[in-house]
């Protein structure tokens, strides 16, 4: 009779020791049913779940584990596992799995307390913890004035609404000041390969027409429009507009002193190079204008760039767009094209930005993140970062430090 034996071993890590237990197991045609490892701070856990085969009785198997554990300084225990118990572990593949993100600056035990009591409501098991980011000096993590990045991701197993997980996610994210992420582990969710970014308040920490404003004198004006767009509450293509009139006469000479000047986002850099280095396509879509998405794409190295064309004569600004104003909708029409070009399915896709009129392309992307944004797109959105810079969003994709550039 099989017998179903778990080993869990324990110590100082160090070469050798998975090949040296599983050794003694392959002496005795050991069958090994699961296999998990992890290393936390050179300490080794190793947990193995071993069918022991009727010609050979556990006990020398066990004895012999027994004695070479103690020969490399390692704790082992063993716990009978019975047929049923086998099987209800069996009977659990196939279930839901969640991928939830916690970004944050540093990672305190409150954090990780909040969001596992979440989990354990949801009747959600914990497969997998993993840290993404890189390990930090003690100085470097003690000091709040040197900005750090901290992610940790949990792998989660079970049947769960996603929608109410998000909620409870995003209130606890307001609390705690920190982003909380959750996505369903799929094929799609590994294979994404088309990123489109709202630029302005997104790829640049500035709204570019409150830039052209302030140089035309009409700064106050401007902005007091740009903001109710932002919030949803005056439709943008109308509000965008009476922002164009506002700079009728504007000199054009100040485009190129404006697009010089313009602060790139925290971490946008550090997430186009690495993006473009794992083959993704990347694309602007901007309810700004050209001139200065263009600037942006020979800058950043971006594939494409869809904006409004700033009308002029003579090198003075008309107060009008020539072509049609890239909305809300229009953008959300462009990555469907974009992405059927690049033979990419939507789900595939992953649209980043911070205004309501971002919410058409977050809703229809395989990943949709508000950065940054306003309440209500944080609400409405299906990821949210605000905690950390815009390279957060390559661990939402589950890479680590060690594989970014």
């Amino acid at each position: 009779m099989i017998e179903l034996v778990l080993i869990r071993v324990n110590g100082a890590d160090k070469p050798g020791l998975t090949a040296n237990i599983t050794a003694i197991l392959a002496q005795y045609n050991v069958t090994i049913l699961d296999i998990g490892q992890a290393e936390i701070h050179d300490s080794l856990s190793l947990g193995i779940l071993a069918a022991i085969p009727s010609a050979a009785e556990s006990a020398p198997v066990l004895k012999d584990i027994l004695f070479k554990a103690h020969e490399l300084e390692l704790t082992v225990s063993f716990t009978p596992v019975d047929s049923e118990s086998y099987e209800k572990w069996v009977s659990g593949q196939g279930k839901d799995r969640h991928i939830i993100t916690l970004l944050a600056r540093s990672i305190s035990a409150e954090y990780i307390a909040r969001i596992t009591a979440i989990v354990a409501e949801h009747g959600l098991n914990i497969d997998n913890i993993t840290r993404l980011t890189g390990r930090v000096p003690l100085e470097q993590e003690l000091d709040s004035s040197i900005p750090t990045r901290a992610c940790v991701e949990f792998s989660v197993r079970g049947d769960a609404d996603q929608a109410v997980l998000r909620e409870k996610f995003l209130a606890v994210s307001k609390d705690l000041n920190v982003d909380i992420a959750v996505q369903e582990d799929n094929v799609y969710r590994r294979n994404r390969r088309l990123v489109a970014f709202d630029m302005d308040s997104t790829l640049i920490e500035a709204e570019v027409i409150d830039e052209l404003a302030a140089a035309a004198g009409v700064g106050e004006q401007v902005a007091e429009i740009t903001e109710r767009a932002m919030l949803g509450e005056i439709d943008f293509t109308e509000s965008f507009h009476q922002r164009v009139a506002l700079l009728k006469g504007l000199s054009g000479d100040v485009l190129q002193e404006i697009a010089e000047r313009l602060p790139v986002t925290e971490g946008a850099e550090r997430l186009i190079r690495n993006l473009k280095s794992l083959g993704y396509t990347t694309v602007i879509l901007s309810g700004g204008f050209n001139y200065f998405g263009n600037y942006l794409k020979d800058k950043l190295g971006i594939d494409y760039v869809f904006a409004n064309e700033l009308d002029m004569e003579d090198g003075i600004v008309t107060g009008k767009v020539t072509g049609t104003v890239v909305d809300g909708n229009r953008k959300a029409q462009l990555l469907r094209e974009i992405a059927e070009k690049e033979g990419i399915r939507l789900e595939q896709t992953i649209a980043v930005g911070d205004g309501a009129n971002d919410l058409p392309m977050l809703s229809i992307a395989g990943l949709g993140i508000a950065f940054r944004a306003k309440p209500l797109v944080q609400e409405s959105a299906k990821q949210s970062i605000s905690t950390l810079g815009l390279d957060g969003v390559l661990y939402l994709l589950g890479y680590r430090d060690r594989d970014i550039v």
